[in-house]
């Protein structure tokens, strides 16, 4: 099934564990390592086409998985004519993928490669979520950065401050002023008692 422009509807997966490494496969009787990817078949939706192809090539079910997140648009790549199979040759020009993020909830001993009578993978190992590029086949690596730029957001998440900085200057502004008010009209004695405790208060705060 390819659309207008030549390029076949296909999901990628990054399967996170909870130390946040990804799952990396080395392709049965190759030297390279990708992330599970496959084909929409016709009347899938991608996530359909994604625990499909999950089940297939790494042996999961939707029970051992939660979904974090996915890409937002399609991510294309183009095949080398070298690469193509024979009957493929003439329209195809190669893949348009939605990559979805997803984090494992199951234990790795979930994890089966034969699954499939065609497995995908002969080996695999967790990897920290960067994965060298120079081992993924060279015209797949662009869409390999694109998708785990986008995705890495749902990862490495900035921590949350808990309070504004420019608030609390503002806030501290509005008391100062205030105090200076009350300075300027309540005589020397009380001058003398509030200049004196500002500082135990702000510790508190």
């Amino acid at each position: 099934m390819l659309d207008k422009e030549g390029y076949r509807p296909n999901v990628g997966i990054i399967l996170l564990n909870p130390r946040n490494e990804v799952f990396w496969g080395k392709r049965v009787r190759q030297h390279s390592w990708q992330f599970p990817q496959g084909g929409i078949k016709y009347g899938e939706s991608p996530e359909q086409a994604m625990y499909r192809e999950l089940y297939e090539e790494v042996g999961l079910l939707a029970e051992h998985v939660r979904i974090v997140a996915r890409t937002r648009d399609w991510l294309r790549y183009e095949v080398p004519e070298q690469w193509m199979r024979r009957e493929l040759r003439g329209n195809y020009r190669g893949q348009k993928q939605i990559w979805f993020l997803l984090r494992l909830i199951a234990r790795d001993c979930d994890v089966c490669l034969r699954r499939s009578e065609k497995p995908e993978f002969d080996a695999w190992r967790w990897h920290p979520y960067w994965v060298p590029l120079d081992a993924v086949v060279e015209f797949k690596r662009d869409v390999y950065q694109q998708a785990l730029s986008e995705l890495s957001r749902y990862v490495f998440r900035p921590p949350r401050t808990s309070a504004d900085p420019t608030r609390r200057r503002r806030g501290v502004g509005r008391a100062a002023s205030a105090q200076s008010d009350d300075l300027g009209s309540g005589g020397g004695a009380l001058a003398a008692l509030v200049v004196g405790s500002p500082q135990q208060g702000s510790e508190n705060d």
